[in-house]
């Protein structure tokens, strides 16, 4: 039964900030296609804006790893 604790919070060290990225790079795209309509010069901040979020799943699956590997 420990094995199944280890595992479902592993997924759960992924799944909450796969699940909160999502919601985050929905608005920032949502935002970041407005706001590149007007000044097509902001590209690249946009770009960094979408995948800022991006390492809140990077950590989860450090995280995950850790939980799994028991570190």
């Amino acid at each position: 039964m420990e094995k199944v604790w280890i595992a479902f919070a592993a997924a759960l060290a992924v799944g909450l900030p796969a699940l909160a990225t999502a919601w985050a790079q929905s608005r920032i795209g949502a935002a970041g296609a407005g706001t590149l309509a007007e000044k097509p010069e902001l590209t690249g901040a946009i770009i960094i804006l979408v995948a800022i979020p991006e390492t809140m799943v990077i950590l989860g699956f450090v995280v995950a790893a850790m939980i799994l590997l028991m570190l």
